[in-house]
């Protein structure tokens, strides 16, 4: 999650040669040959949906009774919705490979990837009804569209906030310092995410920090500063007691007192707080990292009308009213706030708050072609970046 200026990408060629990563980048062709196209119109519905989805995102009622948004789908289009639940973006970037999945809810580090390697499609937003209330602050972004076409529909937001214990840690931080260069003050009792993403964490604190470094853009990293955020990076490990991709794990952790500081999500404090643990979250002074989620069309789609169906259906109102409450996030439809059970919703998690969300920059794939604007440097892709993650926790 983060402010920045859309970039331009040159060509598709290009692009995939800059946008090496773990999973690897094939032709943005679809595996066809040809360069993948958003439809013109609909067709007849298919009679199913296979989705790719993180856990809250498309729920059908066996978790909680309450909480069913695939059932109506499914009786309101006739299309059956097959669930694949993952856990981490790059799970989300190979299941799209298989081409056995038609939509996916990816975040901003797995966006680019699809884009780059002709899993995801070109999204026609005119097909989709419900786009035209989305914030206008989520449209044409560098992690979900290129060369002024959508390559999906935002779904939701949110920042990754300091978390901490306020009968552990005093005075209370309001910098990423406490977890960074005074990590030391906790040691074995900090926690960070588990993602290479996180090494954009440390470079929005050196962005202040460290000024003569130059870094402009967190995602945007070359060399030098990539090596000064793995450095940054191994020194928190060493007062590192867990890393975590499980919110429930961080919600125990603290309620037990093994992590008094570290990142969190809005919805984790808020479960962590219900659980009576002495706890807050705040957005630090240097801002935040964050997540801004996309459901983008497989470019093999199988089922590409009942995926429009589920694209239109899922940013609706009253169902990304009932997600964005499920799930714990900012809802990416603006009329959605009207729709919540909890009329404070909006409120606590800023969905309007448009000066909120300028100070956080969302998830966006680190690629070779600097995201900062720069012309004459050669910035790490995000497969240096899960090598440098590696060596961290190493």
């Amino acid at each position: 999650m983060r402010k920045r200026t859309t970039s331009a990408w040159r060509s598709v060629a290009a692009l995939c040669v800059l946008l090496l990563t773990a999973a690897g980048c094939g032709s943005d062709d679809g595996g066809d040959g040809k360069a993948a196209q958003a439809p013109d119109k609909l067709g007849r519905t298919e009679g199913e949906v296979n989705i790719i989805a993180w856990a809250g995102y498309a729920e059908d009622g066996s978790n909680d009774p309450k909480a069913d948004w695939v059932h109506p789908f499914e009786k309101k289009t006739g299309c059956k919705v097959n669930t694949k639940t993952a856990g981490t973006s790059d799970e989300m970037v190979s299941l799209m490979k298989t081409g056995q999945y038609d939509t996916v809810s990816a975040s901003g580090d797995a966006t680019l990837r699809l884009i780059a390697s002709g899993d995801a499609a070109p999204v026609n937003t005119k097909l989709v009804p419900n786009y035209r209330d989305i914030f206008p602050a989520l449209k044409q972004q560098p992690f979900n569209s290129r060369d002024g076409r959508m390559y999906g529909i935002p779904h939701g937001r949110g920042a990754n906030l300091l978390m901490y214990r306020t009968d552990k840690v005093k005075p209370a931080p309001d910098s990423w310092r406490a977890v960074f260069d005074d990590a030391a003050a906790h040691n074995g009792h900090v926690t960070a995410y588990d993602s290479p993403i996180y090494l954009a964490d440390a470079a929005l604190y050196l962005m202040r920090a460290k000024p003569s470094l130059g870094i402009k853009n967190p995602y945007a990293l070359d060399q030098k500063q990539l090596d000064a955020a793995v450095s940054l990076l191994k020194k928190q490990h060493k007062a590192v007691g867990e890393y975590w991709s499980d919110y429930q794990k961080e919600i125990t952790a603290f309620k037990g007192g093994d992590s008094v500081i570290g990142t969190t999500w809005q919805v984790i404090a808020n479960l962590t707080q219900a659980e009576k643990a002495p706890v807050k979250a705040v957005l630090p002074k240097e801002g935040a990292t964050g997540w801004s989620d996309t459901w983008m069309v497989s470019a093999k789609a199988e089922h590409p009308n009942c995926a429009y169906k589920w694209l239109d259906w899922i940013v609706s109102p009253k169902v990304n009213a009932q997600v964005a409450e499920y799930f714990g996030e900012a809802p990416a439809n603006r009329k959605a706030c009207a729709e919540t059970s909890d009329p404070n919703h909006c409120a606590v998690f800023h969905a309007a708050d448009e000066k909120y969300f300028q100070r956080v920059h969302f998830w966006t794939t680190p690629i070779k072609q600097c995201l900062d604007g720069r012309k004459n440097t050669t910035c790490t892709d995000y497969a240096q970046w899960t090598r440098a993650w590696t060596e961290v926790k190493g």
